[in-house]
């Protein structure tokens, strides 16, 4: 098993699990932040929620090790792949051996993406803690922090900018985590394909519409 998992077929396997555990959240995430549109007691009873049991600190350490192992292969295949081409080639490849500019542009997507998420740990989980009561529990005013936030043009045209490149990372590292899986085969490579593009454009406009709502619309 550790021969396999050391192997590059095995390296490519992990990084496609790790980067698939990241999807789901991200998705999830989405999906929940989109109670802000219901109201900010939604908003803020949800934040609540998913935050006041010990769950949280097991999901926190699962991603913290996913996203570990997920940058480390990442880092790896990429200095494996370069060593181990000995000339470019002078014709680059057509076709469906085309190398895609998504794919090509991954490993500066990624750096990127790792930057946004430490400024957005640092801005919003660590960020400012106000106060509200919903149905009688006290709990963090988050939709006022998220009000407070995207009211900064800046903040508002930096993270759209870093949502639609998720979208680019998600729709192409999504499909690749489905390649490494043995999915993208067959009769359902078609499937798995758009299925990649949708999850990709849903996730980043899913969390681009907050920003604009809250800029534009209150």
């Amino acid at each position: 098993m550790s021969g396999f998992l050391g192997s590059t077929v095995g390296k490519k396997y992990l990084m496609g699990i790790t980067g698939l555990i990241w999807a789901g959240f991200v998705l999830v995430h989405m999906a929940g932040n989109l109670l802000i549109f219901v109201s900010n007691d939604a908003y803020n009873a949800y934040g609540h929620a998913i935050t006041s049991g010990n769950i949280v600190y097991v999901a926190e350490v699962i991603l913290v090790l996913a996203l570990i192992a997920h940058v480390s292969l990442a880092i790896n295949l990429t200095v494996n792949n370069r060593e181990a081409k000995a000339q470019k080639y002078a014709v680059a490849a057509k076709g469906k051996k085309r190398v895609t500019l998504a794919s090509r542009t991954m490993a500066i997507q990624g750096s990127l993406i790792l930057v946004f998420i430490i400024l957005h740990l640092i801005t919003f989980k660590y960020g400012t803690v106000y106060t509200t009561n919903v149905h009688g529990t006290e709990m963090r005013d988050l939709a006022k922090l998220m009000v407070e936030v995207f009211a900064q043009p800046g903040y508002v045209v930096w993270y759209v900018i870093c949502l639609i490149l998720l979208g680019f990372h998600l729709k192409h590292g999504v499909g690749s985590s489905f390649q490494s899986l043995g999915l993208m085969e067959g009769t359902y490579r078609e499937t798995w394909r758009k299925l990649s593009i949708a999850y990709g454009i849903i996730v980043a406009l899913g969390f681009i519409a907050q920003p604009l709502y809250i800029f534009f619309g209150r």
